[in-house]
């Protein structure tokens, strides 16, 4: 079994991109592994990377109900939960306008729903042994909002919303929560998993053509390296005192400050009128 130095890590979406850069750093780091995947064939490659710490599980994040008995059978067979990791989700870009509405609830299901179906399933546990990491990956499009992926940068908006949240509910029981913003890292969401409505409306064509260009050609070549945001995971789960935001990347380090900046001189020209609203 693990070591008393390890942990064990429950992280969702393992098969690929970001989700196996974790994964394969936390071993490398001597914990134990338990990968969510989508199909046996998946499980079956996982595990072979590593057969005596790496553990899967077949597991669908947007069913429900399927994810209780799930962390029940993985606390049974290999022990307590001490992080899990929300990585599972894709991206969708297409104008508000001209995306359905069924796009952004499988965008919801999928980033949020989901994500909080795992928290909500890991967290009697974490609250019996009155310790635990939940670390929720948004985006920077969870702080700043980009045109053109309006379902995705409000999903992890909400994901920012819940992570705060449940920082404030849980942080007495000793369960930690840390959102990670990440900036452009060199995975396949502006490729393969990336789901793109399609056009319809011309008036949006003057701003929205070069963006879709742009991020297609940027996949691939993006600025960060998912073998770096893993080393970061693995410090702040080390870390006594770990943050409630972390952003990571050098473009998300520069985004987010701008949006910062920008808020900060909104509310100061409209303070007046925003004070005005008080009963006197």
């Amino acid at each position: 079994m693990k070591n008393p130095h390890s942990k064990v890590f429950l992280i969702t979406g393992v098969s690929s991109g970001l989700g196996r850069a974790f994964a394969d750093a936390a071993l490398a780091a001597g914990h134990v592994v338990v990968g969510t995947v989508r199909n046996a064939a998946a499980a079956t490659e996982f595990e072979a990377g590593n057969p005596s710490r790496a553990r899967s599980v077949v597991l669908d994040v947007t069913d429900f109900d399927d994810a209780a008995p799930a962390v029940e059978k993985i606390i049974r067979d290999v022990g307590p939960i001490d992080v899990l990791v929300n990585n599972a989700g894709y991206g969708h870009e297409g104008t508000l306008e001209e995306s359905p509405l069924l796009e952004m609830q499988r965008q919801f299901d999928v980033n949020v729903f989901g994500a909080v179906a795992m928290i909500k399933a890991v967290l009697p546990g974490m609250r019996t042994q009155r310790s635990g990491h939940i670390i929720n990956i948004t985006s920077m499009a969870g702080l700043v909002a980009f045109p053109g992926i309006a379902y995705y940068a409000s999903s992890k908006f909400a994901l920012e919303g819940i992570s705060e949240v449940l920082g404030e509910e849980v942080g007495h029981f000793g369960i930690k929560v840390t959102a990670f913003e990440l900036g452009s890292f060199r995975t396949d969401w502006a490729g393969r998993s990336m789901v793109r409505t399609g056009r319809s409306i011309t008036d949006y064509d003057r701003l929205f053509n070069p963006l879709r260009r742009a991020r297609a050609a940027k996949s691939g070549k993006q600025i960060g390296d998912p073998a770096k945001a893993a080393q970061a995971l693995l410090k702040i789960v080390e870390t006594e005192h770990p943050p409630a935001h972390l952003v990571l990347g050098s473009d998300a380090i520069t985004l987010v400050r701008q949006k910062i900046a920008g808020l900060s001189r909104e509310i100061d020209q409209w303070e007046e009128l925003s004070l005005s609203t008080d009963f006197s």
